[in-house]
C-alpha cells in the first residue's frame, strides 16, 4: 500500500473511532498533499462551518469523510527522501583559544525526518543551527546542500532554508494580511494566494485567530503563526531553536505532533532540526536524537564510556529509601543505583529486561510515582 493510501486510512480510522480532533488534523494533511485548490477550498468551507458548530461532531465527520472520498481519487506523487539534502563533515566552529568549540560534527539530514537536538545551555545547539542556516562561518570542516534545485548564490540558497530563532521578530497587520504578503512575495496570483493561505490558517488551528494582531496573540499562537508562515514558502529544511519555550504541555505536544506530520507531507516532505530542553517530548517525535555536550557529539543510537550499551538503565521517582530499593532489585543483578537528588538511575546487566524491572517494583511494593527505561534515550547522557 502506497504511503498516501496508508494516510488516508488513518483517517478514516480516527473518524470510525470518533477521534475528531486529531482526525480533522491528519486529514487536512492529506488535502494538502493533493495541492489541489478545488479541495482545499472545500476543506476551507468545511472548517469555517466546524468553528461554527462545534457540537455537531457526526456532521462533521460525515462531511469530511465525503471530502477524503475525493481526495482518495486522486492521483498524488510521493516524494522519494532517501538522500540526504544536507551533508555535514567535520564541522568545527572554534571562537578562539580556550573559549568554546562546536565539534567535529558530521551528519546526513533527510527529508521526512525529525532530528532533535538537544543538551544543556552553552553547549552549541543554537550555534549548530545557525551554521547549518548559513548565518555563521566554519572554523573546519564543510557543509553540502543537496536541494531540489541547484543554487549558485547564498540568497537563493536561503530561500529553501527556514531558521526561526527562540526570539521571533514583532509584526504589523493582521494575522492573515501577513501570511497573504508571504505568497504575494513570490508571485502567487490573488485567488490562490487567498486559498493557500486559508488552507494553511486552518492547518495550524488559526482559523478563530486570522484577523487578530500579533498584541493579541499568545505565545503558542505566535509560534503557530511563524510556523504556518514558513510553511507557506515550502521550504526544503526547517531549523527550530527552542520552538516549545513559554508553551503550556498541551500546546507543546500539538505542535509537535503537527510538525511530525507535515514534514511527513507525501508529495512535499521537510527535513526538520528542532533544539528543545523537554527531552521526552522531543523523542516522542523525533526519528534521531542529537546530544551536545561541550561542543561535542553524540547520538542516541551511540554509546559512550559512562553509559555503554551493555546495561539496562532504569530512572525511578520514589520516596523510598536507597535501601528498600535495592532489596527489591536483589535477584535482577543491580550493578549500580545512583540519585541525583531527584531520581533514582538503576543500572542492570542489559539481560535484564523492563519488564522484571517492573515487577520486580510491584511485588516489593515501591512507591513509584514514575519510572521510564531511558536505555536508548539521550536522558542517559544527563544523568550519567
Amino acid at each position: 500500500m502506497s504511503v498516501f493510501k496508508e494516510r488516508l486510512k488513518e483517517v478514516s480510522s480516527f473518524f470510525n473511532n470518533n477521534d475528531v480532533i486529531l482526525g480533522y488534523r491528519k486529514f487536512m494533511d492529506c488535502a494538502m498533499d493533493t495541492q489541489d485548490l478545488t479541495i482545499y477550498r472545500e476543506v476551507i468551507q468545511l472548517t469555517d462551518w466546524k468553528e461554527k458548530h462545534p457540537e455537531k461532531e457526526q456532521e462533521l465527520i460525515e462531511k469530511a469523510t465525503s471530502i477524503l472520498e475525493k481526495i482518495s481519487q486522486i492521483p498524488v506523487l510521493e516524494y522519494n527522501a532517501s538522500t540526504p539534502i544536507v551533508t555535514g563533515n567535520g564541522i568545527v566552529k572554534s571562537y578562539g583559544k580556550n573559549r568554546f568549540t562546536l565539534g567535529p560534527v558530521s551528519l546526513d539530514i533527510k527529508k521526512r525526518q525529525v532530528y532533535g537536538l538537544v543538551g544543556e545551555n552553552g553547549n552549541g545547539k543554537t550555534t549548530l543551527l545557525r551554521i547549518l542556516a548559513k548565518e555563521l562561518n566554519l572554523t573546519e570542516g564543510s557543509v553540502d546542500y543537496h536541494f531540489h534545485e541547484t543554487y549558485n548564490q547564498n540568497y537563493d540558497l536561503r530561500t529553501q532554508l527556514v531558521y526561526i530563532p527562540q526570539r521571533t521578530q514583532k509584526w504589523y497587520g493582521s494575522l492573515k494580511d501577513n501570511l497573504k504578503f508571504v505568497l504575494s512575495s513570490y508571485g502567487i496570483p490573488p485567488e490562490e494566494n487567498e486559498t493557500r493561505v486559508l488552507m494553511m490558517i486552518a492547518r495550524f488551528g488559526l482559523w478563530n485567530y486570522k484577523d487578530l494582531k500579533w498584541s493579541e496573540l499568545s505565545s503558542g499562537y505566535k509560534m503557530r503563526f511563524e510556523l504556518a508562515r514558513t510553511m507557506l514558502r515550502q521550504p526544503e529544511l526547517l531549523l527550530l531553536d527552542e520552538p516549545l519555550a513559554n508553551l503550556d504541555v498541551l500546546a507543546q505536544q500539538v505542535i509537535l505532533e503537527d510538525l511530525k506530520s507535515i514534514c511527513n507531507s507525501v508529495n512535499n516532505p521537510v527535513a526538520l532540526i528542532l533544539s528543545s530542553q523537554q527531552l521526552y517530548e522531543v523523542e516522542k517525535i523525533s526519528d534521531k536524537v542529537i546530544y551536545l555536550k561541550n561542543g561535542k557529539y553524540t547520538d542516541n543510537t551511540e554509546s559512550t564510556a559512562e553509559t555503554p550499551n551493555k546495561h539496562l538503565i532504569v530512572e525511578i521517582d520514589s520516596s523510598n529509601s536507597r535501601e528498600t530499593i535495592t532489596a527489591a532489585f536483589a535477584s535482577l543483578g543491580l550493578e549500580k543505583l545512583t540519585y541525583n537528588g531527584g531520581v533514582y538511575v538503576a543500572y542492570f546487566d542489559f539481560n535484564t529486561s523492563f519488564n522484571a524491572v517492573l515487577e520486580a517494583l510491584g511485588k516489593h511494593q515501591i512507591d513509584v510515582t514514575y519510572t521510564r527505561n531511558i536505555t536508548a534515550s539521550t536522558r542517559r547522557f544527563f544523568v550519567s
